[in-house]
């Protein structure tokens, strides 16, 4: 118990919402209509009702269309492009945001807004914006996420660290330049266990892909607790043996690197595309910390590290998502009867 208590403490939490992917459903209970036909993103700030108002041209996108309004994306577009109401909204949807996330136990408040836009001028802009909006409210530091270093830079050009260091997410041997960045902005930084051309299909390419990075890493002067290593957690659902991939890697670098780095990772990207994605994203979580990781970019909000680790394993649900996470459950296909009789809920 005493161990469990110590690893809860210990786990990192990198919060996962503040990201221009997110939707919520325009059917959905956040969802809103007003008399005039304008949509809105419905939230609840001290038991009032706040609105998100959904912009004309966002009628006119895909998601829109398909029922999804991307709320991040429509946030941050009404925080750079929109008028005085617009930018108050904005701001306060994103506040909204960020105490639900530190409250709900997150030491870094991870920040995406590269779907926001295809122009990478607009991108920056974007982060910048997001950024300092976020520092002006904030009380834990930021970790800026992006697939493009340009990206990455313009976002730590305009923190300044307040909050504490910055958390750079992330490097890869494809792009080892961007390490350079968080030597510049004295940023921790989460290293990528992809290889210079492509994703591992193996723990032990997980293992030799982290080796070469982690190397690198220290040869320039990277402190090893600065360093968060993601082994990739790749759908479950897409591959039943995804899960003991990653379960088995993270173990290997736990062994390999002791306690003197941290590891982490995209949590619920096990779950996607599965029902109940709740139920197993806990239960990888659980498995994951005792494996080894001591972080994750984890929704807080619903995914509560203490109620993790006190989750009864030998529960008839549980040893189901474990079975699944352990690849003994092709195609989900025990999951998704029990999720289609009842038994899950």
């Amino acid at each position: 118990m005493n161990e469990q208590k110590e690893q809860q403490n210990d786990f990192v939490i990198i919060g996962e919402n503040i990201h221009a992917t997110r939707v919520v459903k325009r059917s959905g209970v956040r969802g809103h209509v007003f008399d005039n036909g304008v949509e809105a993103v419905k939230y609840k700030v001290n038991d009032e009702i706040r609105y998100l108002r959904v912009p004309d041209h966002f009628t006119e996108t895909q998601p829109y269309q398909q029922g999804n309004l991307k709320h991040f994306m429509i946030a941050v577009w009404k925080g750079v492009n929109g008028n005085s109401n617009d930018i108050d909204e904005a701001v306060e949807y994103i506040r909204y945001e960020i105490l639900r996330q530190e409250k709900s136990g997150a030491n870094y408040l991870d920040l995406n807004v590269d779907e926001a836009s295809y122009n990478l001028d607009e991108q920056k802009t974007y982060m910048k914006w997001l950024v300092q909006s976020v520092e002006k409210i904030s009380t834990i530091p930021i970790s800026i996420d992006s697939s493009n270093p340009d990206i990455i830079e313009a976002g730590l050009s305009v923190y300044n660290a307040k909050q504490g260091r910055a958390l750079l997410n992330s490097v890869a041997l494809e792009r080892i330049e961007t390490l350079s960045l968080a030597i510049e902005h004295n940023a921790r930084v989460i290293v990528s266990a992809a290889s210079e051309s492509g994703m591992p299909n193996s723990a032990s390419e997980r293992l030799e892909n982290v080796a070469k990075i982690v190397d690198i890493s220290l040869s320039r002067g990277i402190e090893p607790n600065d360093i968060f290593i993601d082994p990739l957690i790749f759908p479950i659902g897409v591959d039943p043996t995804y899960g003991v991939h990653v379960l088995d890697s993270i173990r290997m670098i736990r062994q390999k690197y002791g306690a003197d780095l941290h590891i982490t990772g995209g949590m619920s990207n096990i779950s996607f595309g599965l029902p109940k994605r709740k139920l197993v994203n806990d239960v990888f979580v659980r498995m994951a910390i005792e494996a080894g990781i001591d972080s994750g970019i984890v929704d807080p909000t619903q995914t509560n590290i203490e109620d993790v680790m006190l989750i009864n394993m030998e529960l008839h649900w549980a040893k189901l998502v474990k079975n699944l996470l352990l690849g003994n459950d092709e195609f989900a296909t025990s999951y998704i009867s029990a999720f289609r009789s009842g038994e899950l809920e």
